[in-house]
């Protein structure tokens, strides 16, 4: 049997379990968090106090990306102890249409969480391909007899994961946009400039792991494989092309 994994917001009922019989302590979901995760990478664990009628104590919700992973914490933990005195009770989320999410991409820093999980830190790399300028000034407005300009920043990233053991190439596409209220001021637009081109650069990572998907069998081994339905960014964008981009964005 094998698993595949997307680098998306876990939202299957599968992915996530249920733990009630909490006791208050600090650090609750510190703790929760070190003792699931475990058998596999957590996207979230939330811990939330009881409501009023149920008595004192706490419950939690945690996301696995990996509904394996999932079913092996709830076998292994359900009924023990773990960390407090009184035992736990561990289920898997019965499927509720009711409280289903859309399904989300992850941001960059959930991607590389989930990647050096699953293929070592230097089982993949990264690399810009483009970081464009694709910035212009709005209109002039005139307020009080005074002409106030407003500067409008926007960068444009193409990003290029490999994974090099696997022979996959992914690339992605990432834009991002500011605006910067004092546009005279050199060291707010520097500043609001690197943080745009790091925001650009983000989404772009972030897309090219959406093509890719995780293969994990029984014995531990990851196959991984390229969505090939989705079409690849190219080198360098028209302005023609450029201008697509930001409308379709």
């Amino acid at each position: 049997m094998a698993e595949v994994l997307e680098f998306r917001v876990p939202a299957a009922s599968a992915q996530t379990l249920l733990v009630w019989g909490l006791e208050a302590a600090p650090g609750l979901e510190h703790s929760l968090f070190s003792a699931f995760s475990k058998f596999g990478p957590l996207y979230a664990v939330r811990a939330h106090r009881n409501a009023a009628v149920t008595g004192p104590g706490y419950y939690a919700v945690l996301k696995f990306y990996s509904s394996g992973a999932a079913r092996r914490a709830q076998r292994a933990c359900n009924g023990q102890r773990l960390f407090q005195k009184s035992p736990l009770k561990v289920c898997v989320c019965t499927k509720q249409k009711a409280f289903q999410m859309p399904v989300l991409a992850l941001n960059s820093n959930k991607c590389q969480d989930l990647a050096n999980h699953y293929l070592g830190f230097n089982g993949w790399s990264s690399r810009i391909i483009t970081l464009q300028n694709v910035s212009g000034f709005d209109h002039e407005n005139e307020e009080m007899g005074k002409t106030l300009q407003k500067r409008s920043l926007k960068y444009l990233c193409v990003v290029e994961v490999t994974i090099p053991n696997h022979e996959v190439h992914s690339r992605g596409v990432g834009l991002a946009e500011a605006d910067v209220e004092n546009g005279e001021d050199p060291l707010e637009f520097v500043t609001a400039t690197r943080r745009v081109q790091k925001l650009a650069a983000g989404k772009a990572l972030s897309s090219a792991f959406q093509k890719i998907l995780l293969v994990v069998l029984d014995t531990g081994k990851v196959a991984v494989e390229y969505n090939c339905t989705q079409e690849e960014p190219k080198d360098s964008l028209t302005e023609e092309e450029l201008k697509g981009l930001i409308q379709v964005n």
